[in-house]
């Protein structure tokens, strides 16, 4: 993706920022609250109709999104918890961007940019929790292309060069679409999982049990028979001893 390819060329400036950031001894927690604050300042911006403004402080914010993980390793404070806040804090703030951005349109009476900003958020949480869920259930769900990184790009674009609108109609038809994706690709792979025969367990039967499944008093003429000492003269008893063994 092209978001990711960008991520690769930031790597060198990203690690030496977070080289420097990490010896001041800020903790990696306080970038991940930074990051949320500044996007809470941006959904502001957004509501009072100040675009290139939130575009800006978006950048800011997405900046501290890319220094947390790094600063934590240089510092040794990775830990789950951090990553789950972050996710949390990330769901957030793209709430708090889209919502001021519908109370921008409500407040100028533009309600049909107001419904695409709600299509637009709903979208955003969906794409990351159709991600989860999923991949609770199957191996991998990554499928689609409007991911976050990608859409926080056309957001800060948009904002920049005030030209949210058009931005609004990809946010709202493109992240649901990769939604849909992703219901498609674990709906193949949890029927492809149940068509895929499943081994059953056998249990060691003990000494001087019966067999499960052999007729009633037939324990007697298995063990005669499997022994040599006597043939049954049943067919089917003795093709279901066989199966007993």
């Amino acid at each position: 993706m092209l978001t990711r390819t960008i991520g690769r060329l930031l790597v060198w400036p990203i690690e030496r920022l977070a080289a420097l950031v990490a010896a001041t001894g800020i903790p990696p927690n306080v970038i991940t609250w930074s990051a949320l604050i500044l996007n809470f300042w941006a959904g502001i911006l957004f509501a009072a109709g100040r675009f290139a403004a939130a575009g800006g402080m978006m950048i800011l914010a997405g900046l501290c999104d890319l220094l947390d993980g790094p600063v934590a390793r240089r510092q040794g404070r990775v830990s789950m918890f951090g990553g789950f806040l972050d996710s949390i804090f990330d769901r957030y703030a793209d709430l708090i961007l889209f919502l001021g951005l519908l109370v921008y349109y409500s407040h100028v009476n533009r309600f049909g940019y107001a419904m695409l900003a709600g299509a637009a958020m709903a979208g955003s949480v969906m794409v990351s929790y159709a991600k989860a869920r999923a991949e609770s259930l199957v191996p991998s769900a990554e499928v689609g292309f409007w991911e976050r990184p990608e859409r926080l790009v056309l957001m800060i674009l948009g904002a920049l060069v005030n030209r949210m609108d058009v931005v609004l109609w990809i946010l709202a038809i493109g992240p649901n679409i990769t939604v849909i994706h992703r219901i498609m690709r674990t709906w193949q792979q949890t029927k492809e999982e149940t068509r895929a025969p499943v081994p059953l367990p056998r249990t060691p039967a003990r000494p001087g049990s019966q067999p499960t499944g052999l007729p009633a008093g037939s324990s007697a003429s298995l063990q005669a028979n499997i022994s040599g000492e006597v043939r049954d003269s049943s067919p089917m008893l003795t093709r279901t001893a066989r199966r007993g063994g």
